[in-house]
């Protein structure tokens, strides 16, 4: 049994990793101040006694009573429309929210692991990226705030890592989906499905032909729990589904899951989108024996039908 905090815990992916980690036994800490996430993501999980939640900003401090194993940092707002109307924010918990955890965590004598991103390559000249790529990003771009956010978060813990004598770890994580998205919160998954749902168009930004690797949440979540317990590995680690898609092939396929007959709708594209994006996860396979298990239409299946019951729990 560890005690963990999870900061980020009531968000789409930190809510399933509390979940996971208390399922195997841990006792969990979660901290959120609930600007971009959803209490009922955690609100079941008040009933288990090894199940803690503050609703607290740590880009404003941070102090958690007793010993403390490890700190897991996936606070941050994640997609684009919610960084762009939370900037300050954004780049706050990017930077003294994580030196805030680090410090927490030198403290405890705690493993720190960092949710990092794809981000950090931007728009990528290498493809696939491997960890070794440096990346194409803006400073002052329309997507800086969160990429270079991340970025200096890295910067951080390694720092820690090296001079502080830190035990941290660095995950860089690629597009995820599948129950507990947002509806609207701009994802390209939830858009589509939502709009499919609900007999609207799909709204493909640019031709469609830009691509993503998407990994469904109980995959990446065993990858952020072998990254947790893998002892003074760094990183920093890529982890996402290797299989390489278009927007324009994903959103045929959620059309044809959800048997929808709304149509695709092309519309201006993003200033500064990626083009491709796909990892390389040989270190992950390596050094973390992970790799993802759940193909692209069963996750979405599975996504779906959560997104259906919680549209039929809004009519109850």
């Amino acid at each position: 049994m560890k005690r963990i905090v999870v900061t980020g815990g009531a968000g789409f992916l930190g809510s399933h990793l509390c979940e996971a980690l208390l399922l195997r036994g841990d006792v969990v800490i979660c901290i959120d101040n609930l600007s971009t996430s959803e209490f009922s993501n955690i609100s079941h999980l008040l009933l288990n006694e090894n199940f803690t939640f503050i609703n607290s900003d740590i880009s404003l401090g941070l102090q958690v009573s007793g010993g403390v194993n490890v700190i897991a940092n996936l606070a941050s707002p994640a997609s684009p429309p919610e960084y762009l109307r939370l900037p300050l924010e954004t780049l706050a918990v990017g930077s003294r929210g994580t030196e805030n955890c680090l410090k927490l965590a030198k403290e405890k004598n705690a493993r720190f692991l960092q949710a990092s991103t794809s981000e950090i390559y931007g728009d990528p000249l290498v493809h696939p990226q491997p960890e070794s790529y440096w990346g194409n990003v803006s400073s002052i771009g329309p997507r800086s705030v969160y990429d270079e956010a991340k970025r200096f978060a890295e910067a951080i813990t390694v720092a820690y890592k090296k001079y502080e004598d830190v035990d941290a770890g660095i995950v860089r994580i690629f597009n995820t989906y599948g129950p507990r998205l947002r509806s609207g919160d701009g994802r390209v998954v939830s858009n589509f499905i939502t709009q499919a749902l609900a007999g609207k168009r799909l709204t493909v930004n640019g031709d469609g032909t830009q691509t993503r690797s998407f990994c469904y949440v109980d995959d990446l979540v065993r990858g952020l729990m072998k990254m947790i317990d893998n002892i003074e590995f760094l990183g920093p680690v890529n982890l996402g589904n290797p299989n390489e898609i278009t927007i324009l092939e994903l959103a045929t396929q959620i059309l044809e899951i959800t048997e929808s007959s709304s149509r695709i709708e092309f519309v201006n594209a993003v200033e500064q989108d990626p083009k491709r994006r796909q990892p390389v996860i040989e270190l992950a396979k390596v050094s973390l024996d992970w790799m993802p298990k759940i193909a692209l239409e069963e996750g979405l299946s599975k996504t779906i039908k959560w997104f259906r019951e919680q549209s039929t729990k809004k009519f109850d």
